[in-house]
């Protein structure tokens, strides 16, 4: 039934869905042209249900299977577990039995024919057709098609997963096992594991939707039979399917083995983020044997939800022995809840996410058996706003220059760190003054030394006089609250023109690299600083605390420029 070739690896399946043979056969050698190792024919739609003929279709399904370049899995999904399909069994046994008979020259037979196992324990006509009995086990009427029984819940995690993964793989005509269930939130992706690693027969197991991608990048990390990418974006059969380009490009998933260390980006949201094309290209580039991935840890609705959310979630990772969980970055809203969580559990931290209480980078050891034994904090922001500005400056520090930081969230809160601590005097604005007037003060006693920061009202930033601006907000990203906007006040820019030393400013937003405020301020005449340079600083930073090895210089800065000017 199954190769040795097979069975030492996970497969790829591109799923498809069949309107029509040559359309369906020609997206099949796009996937294979693509590097998948099987497809699926859903053929759900093909029956449709109400007009009957299952036999008729075989015919065409038959045809189908034959002319295709891959090995194939016929399935035909009932409504009831996420299908079209909407019909009795009886069409869906007459299809099944026409496509495995192989009565035609020419022939072959699929690979695998995937039955839900709802259906297939109450239908004894289905079960009659298909059953492998004692003579032929782990194939359909004696030919070399397997069975896979299948169980859906586009809902959640089944409280009984353990008990449905047992009970299909009890059934003697059972080939593979396959569960799909939609993901609440990371931690479901361990239960898919777990019902992998104590699996009896070959076990697909997959968690849905945006907390799910774990799941599937890592099955071969767990020894899942297979896992599913879409032929391309938009063309998903499940949510959350990868492209196979991604599976396979940005994630590497020919390069993860049962060894391979696990990073990622925690945030909410995090499909944004450049981390995992940049860090993916680093570990391939130097061959380090991790994958990193988008790890979506959902706000929680308040500052305390949020921090509910993060912490059982980090726990969860830091603490499962299977996973070899050993790093993360950490974005909005959670900068502020790793120093937190890092206080409550004893964990170290570095001077500037003690100093400011946001840290951006977390680093996890662990032991040969793969027991967490320490974690340390740290912030890459602070030390990456610096370097971009004094290199714009020219300068070794900025002893007597006035910088403005707009802004109060975790990015703020480095930044201001950061120009103090290189010796300018650093003035927070924001529109919440109080939210502002804490960041300060806590900045203030992190500097320690009488260095002192000092906040204002965002009114206030058309009367300052600063030479360094750095944006902290999220004022002019791509798809952000406010993508067309300009936080500096146009009478400020065109003030700073004309003085003897142009200001510089830096915007931390990156999509798009050249944002409303940069433009403005280079038509200003200002020295202008993008946030792809202070981005590829601080991961470059974090590549190397987490590898010990630098990226080959300029990977990162060359990455997110080219995909940045693929979406703009």
């Amino acid at each position: 039934m199954t190769s040795e070739r097979e069975q030492a690896r996970t497969l790829v399946c591109v799923p498809i869905m069949v309107e029509d043979v040559e359309g369906a056969l020609r997206r099949a050698g796009e996937a294979a042209d693509a590097g998948a190792d099987l497809v699926e024919f859903r053929v759900d739609g093909l029956l449709g249900g109400s007009s009957g003929g299952g036999a008729g279709e075989g015919d065409v399904v038959a045809g189908l299977v034959s002319r295709c370049r891959l090995p194939c899995v016929v399935t035909c999904r009932s409504a009831s577990e996420g299908g079209l399909y909407d019909g009795d069994d009886a069409e869906r046994v007459a299809m099944y039995e026409r496509v495995t008979a192989g009565v035609r020259e020419g022939e072959h037979a699929p690979r695998y024919i995937d039955v839900e196992h709802a259906a297939y324990a109450r239908s004894a006509n289905l079960r009659q057709k298909v059953n492998l009995g004692v003579e032929h086990p782990g194939q359909v009427r004696g030919v070399s098609t397997g069975l896979v029984l299948s169980f859906h819940d586009f809902k959640e995690r089944p409280a009984d997963l353990s008990r449905r993964v047992l009970a299909m793989s009890s059934e003697p005509a059972c080939a593979v096992v396959k569960v799909a269930y939609r993901a609440r939130s990371l931690r479901d992706n361990l239960e898919a594991f777990e019902a992998v690693r104590g699996a009896i027969k070959p076990t697909i197991a997959l968690a849905m939707g945006e907390f799910g991608l774990m799941s599937r990048v890592l099955a071969p990390k767990f020894g899942g039979f297979l896992t599913f990418a879409s032929l391309a974006g938009g063309e998903e059969t499940a949510p959350g399917q990868p492209s196979i380009g991604e599976l396979l490009g940005q994630y590497r998933f020919r390069a993860i083995g049962r060894r391979t260390a696990v990073y990622g980006v925690i945030g909410w949201p995090v499909g944004h983020s450049m981390s995992p094309l940049v860090h993916n290209a680093g570990f391939g580039a130097v061959g380090f044997d991790g994958v990193y991935l988008p790890l979506p840890v959902a706000s929680g609705g308040d500052a305390e939800g949020a921090y509910a959310s993060f912490k059982a979630s980090v726990l969860e990772l830091v603490h499962d022995e299977h996973l070899d969980f050993r790093g993360a970055s950490v974005t909005i809203p959670h900068k502020e809840n790793l120093v937190r969580l890092a206080r409550e559990r004893g964990w170290a931290l570095d001077a500037v996410s003690a100093g400011i209480g946001a840290g951006n980078t977390l680093s996890v050891e662990r032991d040969g058996a793969g027991r967490f034994v320490s974690a340390r904090v740290f912030n890459t922001d602070a030390p990456a706003v610096a370097a971009c500005v004094l290199e714009a400056a020219g300068r070794s520090d900025l002893a007597g220059v006035t910088a403005a930081v707009i802004g109060a969230g975790g990015v703020g809160r480095a930044a201001a760190y950061a120009l103090a601590d290189a010796g300018a005097r650093v003035v927070v604005f924001n529109r919440d003054l109080e939210r502002a007037a804490q960041v300060a003060s806590e900045v203030s006693r992190g500097l320690g030394g009488g260095r002192v920061v000092v906040a204002e009202p965002m009114g206030r930033l058309a009367e300052t006089d600063a030479g360094v601006f750095v944006n902290g907000t999220p004022v002019g990203m791509s798809g952000g609250p406010d993508p067309g906007g300009c936080v500096i006040p146009a009478v400020v820019l065109e003030a700073g023109g004309n003085r003897r030393a142009a200001p510089i400013v830096l915007d931390t937003v990156y999509n798009p690299v050249r944002t409303p405020l940069l433009a403005a301020a280079g038509r200003a005449g200002w020295r202008t600083v993008d946030g792809v340079s202070m981005f590829v600083r601080q991961a470059e930073a974090q590549f190397w605390a987490w590898t010990g090895v630098e990226p080959p210089g300029g990977l990162f800065d060359r990455l997110v420029r080219e995909r940045l000017a693929l979406k703009g």
